[in-house]
């Protein structure tokens, strides 16, 4: 039988703008015992409302708080090398005494992308650089030098420093909504973030999908298929 995991309460600060909003936010959430504090990535206003850069946010926090874990919800993959984000998240991890949660995900706003002179790659490919991010930062965050060479990136006998506090890493939660990107996170996350609309043509579509409990069961369903056909395939 699949061990319960404990049901979690967590903020979503993307409506914090100012140090004074973040630091009452956070201090609030934890007073009234939420587990998690959670921060977007993104460069530009649309859809969300302006952010505040998220690692430099979360190290705040952490600073000003002692329960209360800290998380991106999600770091866009194609705006850090993995290397980069590896030793970031490494450093968040040890300077908030092991409180930190990784989100991770493909990245989706075109308009972001295309305003920022990233390319905006097909959803396969994306979704196949994210899943190779992901090899290498959980490679990074063991003990020994790590080697990869994929499509897409390559690191030549790394030993990042420093390594987090929680082993062999911290949480990881991948956002997913297609059928690929569940995959990807059955393989590989520890929390999955299921999304509630479309992003397939780089904008939030209007059409809104999972909200009903038949459609929530349903991926469910898939997300424990795709997980016992990864565990059966290694």
């Amino acid at each position: 039988m699949a061990r319960l995991r404990p049901f979690r309460f967590g903020v979503f600060a993307e409506g914090v703008r100012s140090r004074e909003a973040l630091l009452d936010t956070a201090r609030r959430a934890e007073d009234g015992g939420f587990a998690t504090f959670l921060i977007r990535d993104h460069f530009i206003a649309e859809p969300f409302g302006h952010q505040l850069a998220p690692l430099t946010a979360l190290a705040t926090v952490a600073a000003v708080t002692r329960t209360l874990r800290i998380g991106s919800l999600v770091f866009a993959n194609d705006y850090r090398h993995p290397v980069v984000l590896a030793k970031e998240v490494a450093t968040l991890d040890v300077l908030s005494d092991g409180r930190f949660e990784l989100g991770l995900g493909a990245g989706f706003s075109r308009a972001e992308y295309e305003q920022a002179g990233i390319a905006f790659d097909p959803p396969q490919v994306r979704a196949k650089r994210l899943e190779e991010a992901l090899h290498i930062v959980k490679g990074l965050f063991s003990d020994a030098p790590f080697t990869f060479a994929g499509q897409h990136y390559s690191v030549s006998s790394l030993n990042s420093f420093p390594k987090p506090l929680q082993r062999p890493h911290p949480p990881i939660l991948v956002g997913a909504a297609s059928s690929r990107m569940l995959s990807i996170a059955a393989r590989h996350a520890d929390i999955i973030g299921l999304q509630t609309v479309s992003t397939t043509r780089g904008v939030l579509a209007t059409r809104r999908f999972g909200r009903r409990a038949l459609s929530a069961r349903r991926l469910n369903k898939s997300v424990r298929q795709r997980g016992s056909d990864s565990r059966r395939s290694n």
